[in-house]
């Protein structure tokens, strides 16, 4: 069940992803190994933000929301806080 919802940071661009996994590590090792497209490109990547969520369908919402434009602004108000 995917209920772990993500917000990674690139560590060399300016640039985050978000998505929803079973398991974070894995993901993560995934997204440094470049399995997919757009992480490819922004590697290497860290954690800097996870929230666990009852439900995939949780999960789905709530990755929606912060693919949207107040969930970026959420993203961007997290950052801030962290650098």
């Amino acid at each position: 069940m995917k209920n772990i919802v993500y917000i990674l940071l690139s560590i060399k661009h300016p640039k985050s992803y978000v998505g929803i996994t079973s398991n974070i590590a894995e993901r993560l090792i995934q997204r440094n190994k470049g399995c997919n497209y757009y992480s490819r490109k922004y590697k290497p990547w860290r954690v800097v933000y996870t929230e666990k969520c009852k439900s995939e369908t949780e999960a789905l919402n709530r990755e929606r929301y912060l693919k949207s434009h107040a969930g970026r602004d959420f993203i961007k108000k997290l950052l801030q806080k962290i650098q």
